[in-house]
């Protein structure tokens, strides 16, 4: 996409109008504690948050200035893209939507235990204000000037990881043809495409493409990070159970027809890559070689036309769990049925708040799990998941402005922290504001 440096980096300042509005809230939430808690605070759920990963942010104390009146607390951080706000801008079909999207939000609890809006603090009107232009989709072009449109970025992984309904929707209106990514595979962008995003917007795919590369096969076959490069089809037997595992998710649990799209790199050898079009092939997989980073469109023609085939073809799209059921049992679904898991165990303090979420009366939003994206299980070591393995819930936040309800598992943080070698390190500008070191 073009301008590359720009999206990467601050883009249109979607990101910063959100983080402005998240934080918006947090100061008007501590405001009115300060100036006599009227509305009768006992508990704030309402996170700060920032556009940087940044894990001493994780938990802090703020209100440590020693001011008469000031309350001391314990409050937190999350990165901006799995804020509520990012999930709000996402999924609101219109400003008005919007608007009442982010007066939905709980902030808190009062002494009686009952929920506090954003509403209650009036809001919602300048969040939504701050909102205004970040809630307009982004159009950009790629390198040979063809349309894309880029909106949001909530990270599957932790969020919903979708790109916003509005931008779909004008995609359908203005082609015929529309592709939008749900990534971190289907287990994660994929199953919250379909079970979050599809359920709310009323839409359905016609296919499906699943990106895969020899590279990550490898790896998931056991092959050692710095020998992935080197041919290795023992790696591939191995790790093509993984793509497997994928597609019976998209094919047989959500009725939907699939292509790979096997995505090239100069380090696959041809007999890497004939082994695995064979082992696709005599499943009756569709699968195409793409060279769109070498040859750009050209290189992508192949899976085009296939895909022009294959969205004729019949399906039978279901989602993986019924609104009307509860929580957990959505949760074990999900669980049982994409992840592969066993079972789910859940910690005293998830139990707790499923509890009040459907003593609430909000039991039938969908669930947005947050876990790792390097396995199936929540356990980013275990690669090949070839053992029994449960799924561990350790807390669950309802998100009632974005009508989900976030299921936290595993060591999943909501606030990354940057690597040992940060790619800042490598960020640099010229004396001509050339941006470099991103790629």
């Amino acid at each position: 996409m073009a301008p590359m440096e720009d999206i990467n980096l601050h883009f249109t300042g979607d990101l910063h109008a959100m983080t402005a509005a998240n934080n918006l809230l947090s100061s008007m939430i501590d405001n009115h504690i300060y100036f006599g808690n009227e509305l009768g605070f006992k508990k704030v759920v309402w996170k700060r948050c920032m556009d940087l990963n940044d894990r001493q942010l994780r938990k802090v104390e703020t209100g440590l200035s020693g001011e008469k009146k000031l309350v001391p607390r314990e409050d937190s951080f999350d990165i901006t893209v799995a804020s509520e706000i990012m999930a709000i801008v996402c999924l609101s079909k219109d400003l008005k939507d919007l608007k009442e999207k982010l007066g939905n939000i709980i902030v808190g609890y009062n002494n009686e235990d009952k929920p506090i809006f954003a509403r209650d603090l009036k809001a919602n009107g300048a969040m939504a204000v701050l909102l205004k232009d970040a809630i307009k989709p982004n159009l950009v072009q790629t390198l040979e000037h063809t349309p894309a449109i880029v909106h949001g970025g909530p990270f599957a992984n932790i969020a919903h990881g979708c790109n916003s309904i509005i931008a779909t929707k004008m995609a359908m209106k203005l082609s015929d043809y529309v592709i939008t990514e749900a990534g971190f595979g289907a287990d994660l962008g994929a199953e919250k495409f379909l079970d979050i995003k599809c359920r709310k917007a009323g839409l359905k795919p016609d296919a499906v493409v699943l990106v895969a590369t020899i590279k990550a096969l490898k790896y998931h076959g056991g092959v050692e990070k710095d020998k992935i490069q080197e041919e290795n089809i023992e790696g591939l037997e191995k790790g093509i159970d993984n793509l497997y595992r994928h597609i019976d998710n998209l094919k047989n649990k959500f009725g939907l027809n699939v292509i790979v799209a096997l995505n090239r790199y100069t380090s696959d050898t041809e007999e890497e890559i004939q082994w695995l079009e064979n082992r696709l092939n005599e499943k009756k997989i569709p699968v195409s070689l793409v060279e769109g980073w070498a040859k750009g469109g050209e290189g992508a023609t192949d899976i085009a036309n296939k895909l022009v085939e294959l969205v004729d073809k019949p399906e039978d799209f279901k989602f993986m769990y019924d609104d009307n059921e509860e929580i957990k049992e959505k949760i074990l679904k999900v669980a049982n049925k994409i992840y592969g898991a066993k079972d789910v165990e859940y910690s005293n303090e998830a139990i707790e708040n499923i509890k009040r979420i459907e003593d609430l009366g909000y039991g039938k939003l969908p669930v947005c799990i947050a876990k790792t994206q390097y396995s199936f299980s929540d356990d980013p070591k275990n690669l090949e998941c070839n053992n029994e393995y449960n799924i561990h819930v350790r807390d669950v936040e309802l998100k009632a402005g974005a009508g989900f309800i976030v299921v936290l598992a595993g060591k999943i943080m909501t606030m990354p922290g940057l690597p040992k070698v940060p790619a800042a390190e490598s960020i640099d500008i010229d004396e001509k504001e050339n941006i470099v070191g991103i790629f």
